[in-house]
């Protein structure tokens, strides 16, 4: 069996590493700001240059002296990517002098077997690119002068990355993955140790500052014998909250993958519990037809008495996704995680569900029997007949003769199919269409 290979993007911070990760994926993919530091965990992409496919995996930036628990971890996060690397791509600086960040990167590289190129990044003009004697005494052969911004002699740099890529690796190809699950949420509420806590390892960056994770992050894990894309997202926060570029387009992907989710994990801090933030966002994802599964994490922590104040914050202020299970967990310990594969199996199970046209018809017919609609402008809309037309989310059409039905009336209709059938976990779309 052969695998595709995996391309490293190295550097120290603010070098342009997610900008050249945009450039080689033709999209804006990572997040970058003339800030260091922006991109913390490492990310991997799927890339192809001249009909080579390849995965691409952005990293925080190295550095030889971090300054804390956090660039202590990524740092480790980077080296950890390198050890599973099968081509490096150091991206330095064009117009500055070689740093201890610089040594130190080359110093590993040289270290260890992995094949690498080195890129001198910024060189927007011939005179810069002319000016790269400093980065030879890294001692890892002749830099490519590049602009990942504008795109200078890039499509040459791709070139060069396609012809070291090892050929016909050795592994396991890419499992199936048979859904995509988002763990979204407020900042600091354990989306990240979840994802870690489900991946069985120290994957993405745990820290008690706010905001840590800055771009969504993907991996497929292993549940109860089925790959799923687990993909852990930046917290979401209230516009007056958002204090930069780097805020908003962190966010901005989050609601993206809400949008494009089979299934949430809406995680609330159990120490705090359902916000009016939380209320907006459960909205969202109710809107986009994901699967919710609520999750009130740090459960373990808390006294009765919050229990409690919690759990009715939930009922009042998620009252409009009651159909959502609710699982009670401690990300940090593991308490009760190992329930979330049969909630995830029921909730998948639930948005694949159809019903045969004749039981919907069925029970639309005997609901409009035993409660009419509601007269509207002099006259009582009927209901000739009723098809469940998609599934993911399950969507149900009524063909409608003699005006509109009404918000409350499909509401009342929603409720009884629930009460029918058990759509726990997925919302359902009703939609009407008007037969003359």
């Amino acid at each position: 069996m052969t695998r595709l290979p995996v391309v490293v993007i190295l550097g120290r911070p603010n070098v342009g590493k997610s900008t050249l990760v945009n450039r080689i994926l033709r999209r804006r993919a990572a997040v970058t700001n003339v800030e260091a530091g922006v991109t913390r965990d490492r990310r991997q992409f799927d890339a192809e240059w001249a009909g080579t496919p390849f995965h691409l995996v952005d990293t925080g930036g190295w550095e030889a002296k971090p300054q804390g628990k956090l660039t202590t971890d990524i740092r480790a996060q980077a080296e950890a990517a390198v050890a599973g690397a099968d081509l490096v791509v150091f991206v330095a600086d064009a117009t500055t002098e070689v740093t201890d960040d610089d040594m130190g990167i080359a110093r590993i590289l040289q270290r260890s077997s992995v094949k690498h190129i080195l890129v001198a990044n910024k060189a927007d003009s011939p005179a810069a690119e002319s000016d790269l004697a400093h980065l030879w005494g890294l001692g890892l052969g002749s830099p490519i002068p590049i602009s990942a911004l504008g795109g200078r002699n890039t499509g040459e740099f791709l070139d060069r990355l396609v012809e070291a890529l090892p050929a016909d690796l050795e592994g396991d190809p890419a499992p199936d993955v048979i859904a995509s699950l988002a763990i979204v949420g407020r900042p600091n509420v354990g989306k990240s140790t979840l994802l870690n806590r489900l991946a069985g390892s120290d994957r993405v960056l745990v820290s008690d500052v706010p905001g840590t994770t800055r771009d969504p992050i993907n991996l497929v894990v292993e549940i109860d014998g089925e790959y799923f894309e687990v993909i852990d997202t930046a917290g979401i926060k209230r516009n007056t909250k958002i204090a930069d570029d780097t805020d908003y387009y962190s966010v901005l992907r989050a609601h993206a993958v809400v949008r494009e989710a089979d299934v949430v994990l809406f995680l609330i801090d159990g120490q705090r519990g359902a916000s009016h933030q939380d209320q907006r966002l459960a909205e969202e994802i109710a809107k986009a037809g994901a699967g919710l599964i609520l999750v009130l994490n740090k459960w373990d922590e808390l006294t009765e008495d919050e229990r409690f104040e919690t759990e009715d914050s939930v009922a009042d202020r998620l009252a409009f996704v009651d159909w959502a299970p609710i699982l009670r967990i401690s990300a940090l310990t593991g308490a009760r995680t190992h329930r979330l594969p049969k909630y995830i199996t029921m909730v998948l199970e639930h948005r694949r569900q159809r019903i045969p046209a004749a039981e919907v018809n069925r029970l639309v017919r005997s609901l409009q029997e035993a409660h009419p609609p509601p007269m509207r402008k002099g006259r009582r809309p009927k209901i000739l007949y009723a098809v469940q037309a998609e599934t993911e989310p399950p969507t149900f059409i009524l063909f409608v003769r003699g005006g509109e039905l009404g918000s409350d009336y499909i509401r009342f209709i929603e409720n009884r199919i629930r009460e029918t059938y058990d759509f726990a976990g997925t919302p359902i779309r009703i939609r009407t269409r008007d037969r003359h």
